[in-house]
């Protein structure tokens, strides 16, 4: 069923490489008018462009996601192109695994202003133009790590916990004017920096995993997909966790 997001206008931030690039080329195969935002300007322009030549529209743009001038003039340069905005996916995001006495505040304040303040201030700057639109949806990039501890990784595991709730507030806040806000939690993922980790270190991760290995970016992108079309219409201030069954056992 192709056409799944014709009419919609999407911004997704992380565009230019990984699970963002996945979004970006899905939503526009499904026929959305897609923005890919980043700050890795030379990849996020090759992923335009290669839409583009697909026959789709795709724009990118330069943002980082902690600076709210960034995501003013993103927002901007997508109404001004496309003429509306009616989808936002926040996928950008950096990890770090410090533990609770290893992390510094440096690591601690750069991980929460990528990860937890640049999805507000995304929603933030959205949401205005989403209310003009008549609507739209919201898909925040959280993790299993959102929903479970495990040892280490602590600016991580704060940040992802707080963009679970952060969805919810902002779905209750929202759904009288039809804007929907929900999370995805993946498990390992196959990202761009995942591909690059020794082969023991990914089977290790991939172990306790019951299905056995790790979700592709585009299994995460097809997620968003549905949460982003009409098809979910009714479905707001959720999380869908895509992690091959290992929250299961939590």
């Amino acid at each position: 069923m192709a056409g799944r997001l014709a009419g919609k206008v999407a911004l997704i931030t992380g565009g230019a490489a990984g699970m963002g690039a996945a979004f970006v080329r899905l939503f526009a195969a499904e026929g959305a008018k897609v923005v890919a935002a980043d700050i890795q300007d030379e990849l996020g322009r090759k992923v335009a462009e290669d839409v583009n030549r697909t026959g789709a529209q795709a724009l990118y743009v330069h943002l980082d996601t902690s600076r709210q001038r960034d995501w003013t003039n993103a927002v901007a340069e997508t109404v001004a192109r496309f003429g509306k905005l009616t989808t936002l996916c926040n996928v950008a995001g950096i990890y770090r695994t410090e533990g609770t006495e290893a992390e510094t505040v440096e690591g601690w304040d750069q991980l929460i202003a990528i990860n937890q303040t640049g999805v507000w201030l995304g929603m933030k700057t959205a949401i205005p133009e989403m209310k003009k639109a008549g609507g739209g949806a919201i898909v925040n990039i959280s993790s299993v790590a959102g929903l479970s501890a495990r040892p280490m990784a602590i600016a991580y595991h704060a940040a992802k916990a707080a963009v679970h709730l952060m969805s919810k507030v902002a779905a209750l806040e929202y759904a009288e004017h039809g804007i929907r806000v929900n999370s995805i939690h993946p498990g390992f993922t196959m990202t761009s920096t995942a591909s690059m980790l020794p082969e023991e270190m990914k089977k290790a991760l991939a172990e306790p995993v019951p299905m056995r290995r790790a979700a592709t970016p585009e299994e995460i992108a097809y997620g968003a997909l549905y949460l982003c079309s009409d098809e979910a219409a009714i479905v707001t201030g959720t999380e869908l966790v895509i992690d091959g069954g290992l929250s299961a056992r939590h």
